[in-house]
């Protein structure tokens, strides 16, 4: 296995610049594993994949206003950054966070960078809201440890939302639209992660509860995008690739609609990658299964993972998902080869490509029976 095996030609008008209006109006391909085949639907034909008692699990988590534009100082020289972890470990404050930088050779340790409200577009005698220290090197490119430092009179979080924005993937490039079409309809309050768990933006409140009026279960858990969602596999052996630290949260709740829905021979079916790590990450080979059996899904509160599935990888607990199309090379597009084969894959987006369907984040959905 090579991460060669997992690229394909994505001819860049494909890649969606803004989502799809309504959400739930995109398209929609039905992958069956059974015999590889496909169909082409839009995506309120989603129910029709439902069943009574299937169990629909989805992540909760909220994208923050993680891109932060500045200026370093005393230079002036434009300064971004990304926030990606917040280590709480090393300030339990919440002040220290992993980040990407740009431009990183010119944001070594020591570097100093000062935020205004509005960010890029700050006015020069803004008041400063947020001043930030590159503290560390980290070993991935572009990556460094940064302290922060709110004004006073202002928390890190009312600072960060001042000075920041939501930051949408690099390849989306012009979008001016509305930052809450980047967050799912079911988001939770509190802001934790660096990107949306995308494949939840295609829902719609009026959607979720046909579903439901199905017969149809829903939960969510939540799980904190972080820096994989911006990273290639850039190993030429992905088995070498070192998956990025990620907090994620499967309360009992969830497991115990999990189990009750395989009980009634119900299907688990993950919205996104996210979900599908988030649960998988909850499989304990060790616990006993309400049948006796070894191996249950268990909590999970504040727990972290750095799951990489790839094929050969087994699935305990999701039974099918719903996701998008995915970066070549990316540990998302190993994901659902392993779900799927790779073969099924490979052949499902060059039929997507040859049908023109829109790509990546804000593009069409995909669902994999």
């Amino acid at each position: 296995m090579r991460t060669d095996d997992f690229d394909y030609d994505l001819p860049r008008e494909l890649i969606a610049q803004a989502p799809a209006d309504p959400r739930d109006s995109c398209r929609l391909m039905v992958l069956h594993r059974s015999d590889g085949s496909v169909e082409h639907r839009v995506f309120t034909d989603v129910i029709e994949y439902l069943e009574p008692g299937d169990l629909l699990v989805a992540n909760k988590t909220r994208v923050m206003p993680a891109r932060l534009v500045g200026h370093k100082s005393p230079t002036g020289g434009l300064a971004e950054t990304l926030l990606v972890t917040r280590r709480e470990d090393l300030d339990p404050l919440g002040c220290v966070w992993e980040c990407i930088v740009k431009p990183g050779r010119r944001l070594q340790p020591g570097a100093r960078i000062e935020y205004r409200p509005g960010g890029a577009h700050a006015a020069p005698d803004a008041p400063v809201v947020l001043r930030a220290r590159v503290e560390e090197r980290l070993p991935q490119r572009g990556m460094r440890l940064v302290r922060f430092e709110p004004s006073e009179g202002m928390t890190l979080d009312q600072a960060i939302h001042s000075a920041g924005n939501v930051p949408l993937p690099p390849y989306i490039s012009d979008y001016q639209g509305d930052p809450e079409k980047y967050q799912t309809v079911y988001a939770m309050r509190d802001e934790h992660s660096a990107a949306a768990p995308t494949a939840g933006l295609h829902f719609t409140p009026e959607l979720i509860e046909r579903i439901r009026a199905k017969g149809v279960d829903w939960a969510t858990v939540e799980l904190e995008v972080g820096i994989d969602t911006f990273r290639l596999v850039e190993e030429d052996d992905p088995t070498q690739h070192k998956m990025h630290t990620e907090r994620y949260h499967v309360p009992q709740q969830v497991v115990d609609q999990v189990h009750a829905c395989h009980a009634r021979g119900g299907r688990v079916v993950a919205v996104g990658t996210t979900s599908v790590r988030s649960l998988e990450s909850a499989w304990d080979p060790e616990a006993t299964a309400p049948d006796g059996s070894r191996g249950d899904i268990v909590e999970r509160r504040d727990a972290t993972t750095s799951l990489f599935l790839m094929p050969g990888s087994q699935f305990h607990v999701v039974d099918e998902m719903i996701t998008n199309f995915h970066v070549p090379r990316s540990t998302l597009m190993m994901l659902v080869s392993a779900f799927a084969t790779r073969e099924q894959i490979m052949d499902a987006y060059a039929e997507a490509i040859r049908r023109r369907y829109r790509m990546l984040s804000f593009g069409d959905a995909m669902m994999i029976v």
